[in-house]
Formats: structure tokens, sequence, C-alpha cells
């Protein structure tokens, strides 16, 4: 115990010394930051016209966040990577992040498609986990994108990881979270049986989420694709 917790203080006093105390690292930082705002916006207009053109909001809500300096510590060094502001920029993707949660799975797909249509933004990866789940059940879509940020200096391109999934999809993924990783049950007792329970409530949970799907079909509101 005592030695997990010099080696988790050592690694704290090292990021802080390599990051924090850095003015590079801080402008690196500060421009992750822009570049959430930038996407943020895209997101925040395409909301704001399906409002006055469609009467209604097909996102629920926006999350963000820039890794902290621990946890961009402790990835590259997972990585075997060197530790330094160039390294970050080269191999992280996923630094900057937004999380949109729809109220219906089709609104992922749609706002997914206005996406990709705006030039100015360039789609790096895709990897669907609606379609495809994964094993333990978790459902999302994420992106890679990039995107150009002007600042003083001139233009830059930056990357930000955009996680897109229904406030059903949302709500199982933060309990989950905070149950796997926050209580750290990987190292209890009867693990398995935890798992299987999780993976059933995620199917569950989907099977809910298609189920308001259909309904809306039903109705026959909302077509705007």
């Amino acid at each position: 115990m005592q030695e997990n917790m010099d080696i988790k203080k050592q690694d704290k006093d090292s990021a802080m010394e390599i990051f924090e105390e850095t003015k590079q690292f801080e402008e690196l930082m500060m421009m992750y930051e822009c570049a959430i705002q930038e996407v943020k916006t895209k997101f925040e207009v395409l909301d704001r016209e399906f409002s006055v053109r469609y009467k209604r909001n097909p996102i629920a809500g926006i999350e963000s966040r820039v890794k902290s300096p621990m946890s961009i510590y402790r990835k590259l060094k997972k990585n075997g990577l060197e530790v330094s502001v160039r390294t970050i920029t080269k191999n992280l993707n996923d630094v900057a992040g937004i999380r949109i949660i729809c109220n219906f799975i089709d609104d992922i797909y749609d706002i997914v498609k206005l996406l990709m249509r705006q030039d100015d933004l360039r789609i790096v990866s895709i990897k669907d986990y609606i379609r495809n789940p994964k094993p333990n059940g978790y459902r999302s879509y994420h992106m890679i994108v990039e995107i150009p940020v002007f600042f003083a200096k001139g233009k830059q391109i930056m990357r930000v990881e955009v996680q897109i999934r229904t406030i059903a999809m949302n709500f199982w993924a933060s309990l989950e979270h905070q149950l796997r990783y926050k209580k750290n049950i990987e190292s209890i007792e009867g693990i398995e049986e935890i798992s299987q329970a999780l993976l059933e409530a995620a199917n569950t949970i989907a099977e809910t989420d298609q189920k308001m799907q259909e309904i809306k079909n039903k109705i026959g509101l909302f077509e705007i694709i």
C-alpha cells in the first residue's frame, strides 16, 4: 500500500515538473480548450437550427473535458512514449474530448451526417460501438476529428475526440465507470457475476432505447434527413 502511494506521488511530481511548470504545456492545453469550443459551437449551431426549423432539439446535453496532466503523463508512460509536448500532439488523440448526449438513436446518426458535411472539419477515425457494442455492453459513437483553430500566431489543426450517445447509453456508461473504476471492482471476488450483471443491464437499456426509437417512428414525427 505504501509502495503504491509512493509511486503515485512520484508520478504526480514528475508530471507536474514536466508539464505544469512549462509554458509550452500550458499553451498546448489552452489550444485544446479552444479546439473543444470550436467543435462545441458546431453542435450548438446544429441544435439551434433544429429547434427553429423542426421545433425540437436532438441534443439533450453537451459535456467536455481536457485530460489532466496526470492522465496525459500516465497514458504516455503506459504506451512507452517520451513525455513531452511534441509527443502529446503527435500521438494522443483524446486529450480534448467532447460528449454529445442525444434523445434518440437516429439523432446520433443524423448529427454525424451533418457533421461530416462541414468542409472545415476532417474525420480522422470512426468507431461505432452502437452497431458493434463492446463485449462489456458499452455503446457509443466515437469520432476523432481535426478542426482548424485560429490563434494570434496562425492557424493550428487540432484533434478532438467526440463521443455521441443517447441519454440511456450515457446513464449506463457513467454508472458502469463509477462501479468498475472508482470502486476497483476488478479485484474483488465474484467479478465475473458482476460483469455479467452489468452486461445484462446494458442490454436491457439498449432494448429500451430501441423501443423508444420505434415509438418515435410510429408517431412519424421529426423526420429530418
